[in-house]
């Protein structure tokens, strides 16, 4: 068989979840896929961060409320990490409406899941934070930014400055991008092809120095390119 034929590596999971029987849950059901293996398991975010060097795993499904280092702790950690760059954390809560998620992507967590979702779209939603993409309910994840933006708290300080370098095509692009749009979609909607949308959206990611797609959502938000509801 060629290097070509060659089936590809198994996604390598990572899961951090204080709660030893939802871990345990959660182990049986990605080690049933097969594409994906489980690579180590932490109670704890520190743990979690700990095993992330170790394992190599490629996705950390990332429980929010953890004792001592919490979830979101630990991503900023993952995600400030240099030899981790290609590490992805999804991040899981008991509500979609949970303020800490807003905190959790802007310390470099992919996407978000509930708990109680099905497990055929926990499987999928590993596999889609893997490929690189971010896993963002447009509706859930613009009230929610619109709602925590709205709360007295820090700002990260993005301002519309922060979009200075980007072209009208580019900003028309990251619109679509913080709207929930993948590329191809993006393609249909601006009659581009695919590999030209997806050109475009890295070149963006280049531009305001974030790491995923997730981080433009943010940005996108915080700038005012995007107005949640509008």
């Amino acid at each position: 068989m060629t290097a070509a034929h060659q089936p590809a590596e198994p996604i390598r999971v990572l899961l951090a979840d204080d709660q030893t029987l939802v871990r345990s849950a959660f182990a049986m059901l990605v080690d049933s896929a097969p594409d994906m293996n489980v690579v180590g398991e932490a109670g704890t975010g520190a743990e979690a961060v700990a095993l992330a060097h170790s394992a190599r795993a490629d996705v950390v499904v990332m429980d929010l409320r953890m004792p001592g280092t919490d979830g979101i702790a630990a991503t900023r950690l993952i995600a400030a990490a240099e030899d981790l760059a290609g590490v992805r954390v999804l991040v899981l809560t008991t509500y979609d409406t949970d303020d800490n998620v807003l905190e959790a992507l802007r310390a470099g967590a992919s996407g978000f899941l509930v708990k109680d979702t099905r497990p055929a779209e926990l499987l999928d939603a590993i596999r889609t934070v893997a490929a690189g993409e971010a896993l963002l309910s447009p509706g859930p994840t613009a009230s929610l930014i619109a709602r925590v933006l709205r709360a007295p708290g820090p700002a990260t300080g993005a301002g519309p400055q922060a979009l200075d370098g980007l072209s009208a095509r580019e900003r028309e692009v990251l619109t679509l991008v913080a709207r929930g749009l993948n590329n191809t979609e993006i393609a249909d909607a601006l009659a581009l092809s695919p590999l030209t949308a997806k050109t475009h959206v890295s070149r963006i990611m280049g531009k305001c120095g974030v790491r995923d797609r997730a981080q433009l959502v943010i940005l996108a938000y915080e700038t005012g390119l995007v107005v949640p509801g509008g």
